[in-house]
């Protein structure tokens, strides 16, 4: 039996017509005869012939489209698997990113650029509910409502508006805690802030700070007494001349303990997180002179050659105490550590020379056998020495470069090493220029001295190369 369903919905009527016309010829050939047979026949048959032409002609053209159609519904399905593709590995990175922030041991919490809260961890909700104040994180809700510290306010502001990354700690934020905040903008215009909580850190640091301090403090009275006697024994003729030599190594020690002390005594204060340097603007060159004047007044340098390369008069925004006590360390380690190998005479050379990005460079280089590629990055640890045996032997101490990192580095600059050995070594530190900012107060006009942000004020000679 003949299956319609195999034809389109126009075949289907052309292959109905053709079998109506078959029925209408034998009725109409007994009653009008043959030649009305005839006619209807012919006259039905060209219109199914037009008829399955149009049709044939529409299946071929619908065939030709569908073949240029072909490249662009690959490429679309091509791009759909993409999407779904990239949709999955978005939803990957997501569920990671969540992971890694409910990990966390520190507190995360990011802002929207409305300054209102986005999302935040876990470790964020425990760090406030542990004080009572879990229920003020809600999302959507103002970050002022939500943290009522100032001073960290203040700092989502700057870093908004700044476009750039700041830290700050803070003990007001919670009562009895202390946090290291790190602050960082978002491309939308918010920012994330990560809280750490460092109060058992802050109190074992304290404690190793006045511990330190109280012992120095503690042995700089029998270290005097020591010493007293045991000048007093070399003076006095009391004791047997082959004695002498013992005393004077108990004088040696007691003199380097000494150091030791003062030197300890002078970090616990430069590590305080309550140290407040006092800054002002003092010439380059005036830091220059003064240390190679105190350098030279010195006994056991008449044999150390030390020349100023470049002597920059631009005003620094430094510590000038400081900045002296650094620079004298750096001058003693050359004049002891920098001797050549050949037995003749120590050289230093000193430099101030202007940067051009608002600093002054300060140089001290010695022309000695130079220090070692793997001492350069604990050089400015505490009590580490390259030489531990030559160390002890020129009284060293071990915290004279800890001691001028931290002068530097809270006085705005920076520190390092230039060394190779063979080469000698070269010492650096920069300082921010200091420049005259006109504010006013009250109305008045108010001279105020900064940190310059890129001019740079030179009346200082100009830079040579050091030798």
């Amino acid at each position: 039996m003949f299956r319609f369903r195999s034809l389109t919905t126009s075949t289907r009527l052309l292959a109905l017509a053709a079998m109506l016309l078959v029925v209408a010829a034998a009725t109409v050939r007994p009653l009008f005869g043959v030649a009305a047979a005839v006619v209807l026949a012919f006259g039905v048959g060209s219109w199914l012939q037009r008829r399955l032409r149009w049709e044939v002609g529409s299946l071929r053209a619908g065939q030709a489209v569908a073949e240029e159609l072909q490249p662009v519904l690959e490429t679309e399905r091509a791009r759909e698997a993409q999407a779904q593709q990239d949709l999955q590995l978005a939803d990957d990175k997501r569920l990671q990113l969540e992971v890694l922030l409910e990990g966390m041991q520190d507190g995360v919490l990011g802002v929207d650029a409305g300054g209102r809260v986005a999302w935040t961890n876990a470790e964020m909700g425990r760090i406030l509910d542990n004080h009572g104040l879990g229920a003020v994180i809600r999302m959507g809700r103002s970050l002022a409502h939500t943290l009522r510290d100032p001073a960290l306010l203040d700092l989502v502001e700057r870093v908004v508006g700044e476009r750039a990354a700041k830290n700050l700690r803070t003990s007001t934020l919670l009562p009895g805690r202390i946090f290291d905040v790190s602050a960082a903008p978002l491309p939308n215009g918010g920012a994330v802030l990560v809280l750490r909580d460092v109060t058992r850190a802050e109190a074992v640091e304290r404690a190793q700070r006045e511990f330190v301090a109280n012992v120095s403090h503690e042995l700089r009275t029998p270290l005097t007494s020591v010493r007293g006697y045991s000048e007093t024994l070399l003076d006095s003729g009391l004791i047997a001349p082959e004695a002498e030599p013992w005393v004077e190594i108990v004088l040696k020690n007691v003199e380097r303990m000494s150091r030791l002390t003062e030197d300890l005594l002078v970090l616990a204060r430069t590590e305080a997180p309550d140290r407040k340097p006092w800054r002002r603007s003092v010439a380059a060159n005036a830091l220059i002179e003064d240390a190679v004047r105190n350098f030279r007044g010195q006994p056991g340098v008449s044999g150390v050659r030390l020349k100023v390369a470049v002597a920059s008069a631009t005003p620094v925004l430094a510590d000038e105490i400081a900045v002296q006590q650094v620079l004298a360390n750096l001058l003693e380690n050359a004049a002891k550590y920098g001797k050549p190998a050949d037995g003749s005479e120590a050289r230093i050379v000193v430099a101030a020379e202007d940067q051009g990005d608002g600093a002054v460079l300060f140089r001290v280089r010695d022309f000695g056998p130079g220090i070692a590629m793997e001492h350069h990055g604990r050089l400015f640890e505490r009590f580490y020495r390259v030489d531990k045996a030559r160390s002890r032997e020129s009284g060293g101490t071990g915290l004279g470069l800890a001691i001028a990192r931290h002068l530097i580095e809270e006085s705005g600059g920076k520190i390092s090493l230039h060394s190779d050995l063979g080469q000698g070594a070269e010492f650096r530190f920069t300082l921010p220029v200091a420049v005259e900012k006109r504010v006013e107060v009250e109305g008045q006009p108010v001279l105020e001295l900064g940190a310059d942000e890129g001019t740079v004020i030179s009346e200082g000679v100009s830079a040579a190369a050091l030798p």
